[in-house]
């Protein structure tokens, strides 16, 4: 994915340079609106860039009531709360941000973390790798049409 990107920045460079500051700004606030709103609509459906489903969670052994409801993992990072955006002339970034990206951190690289990090006795647990934020195929295509239509609006 990562030599995607490389593409798409080395051919996308050179014909963003001859847009205005503005243009270009326009260009980066709508790719990164899209970016937000596709990134939310994946971690919502609990999938990685590549399509396979995160890994489930361990299961809980905790008395709960019979029929309790159970919350997806990471509902309210897809919210544009956490989910952040920002655009400039020369980029776009979605970000996660708050007191929550240490979580999601832990979680999109797989790290060893104790589960109540407040708490010095707690126990550490090797967390699974689940891909928050990354490139889709379909994504990497939409932000190519975005980017073609701001530079053919311009000539």
């Amino acid at each position: 994915m990562d030599d995607a990107l490389k593409r798409l920045a080395h051919w996308a460079a050179p014909l963003l340079a001859g847009l205005s500051a503005p243009r270009r700004k326009a260009a980066m606030v709508q790719v990164a609106t899209y970016l937000r709103r596709s990134q939310a609509q994946r971690i919502g459906a609990q999938l990685n860039p590549d399509g396979t489903p995160y890994e489930a969670r361990k299961p809980r052994r905790l008395r709960e009531k019979k029929g309790a409801i159970q919350r997806k993992m990471f509902a309210k990072l897809s919210t544009a709360k956490y989910l952040r955006k920002s655009a400039t002339a020369e980029g776009a970034t979605v970000s996660i941000g708050g007191k929550s990206a240490r979580i999601a951190r832990v979680h999109h690289h797989g790290l060893r973390d104790k589960v109540d990090w407040r708490k010095p006795n707690s126990p550490s647990v090797q967390y699974a790798r689940r891909q928050l934020l990354g490139f889709t195929a379909a994504e990497e295509e939409a932000i190519t049409d975005i980017l073609l239509h701001h530079i053919t609006a311009e000539t």
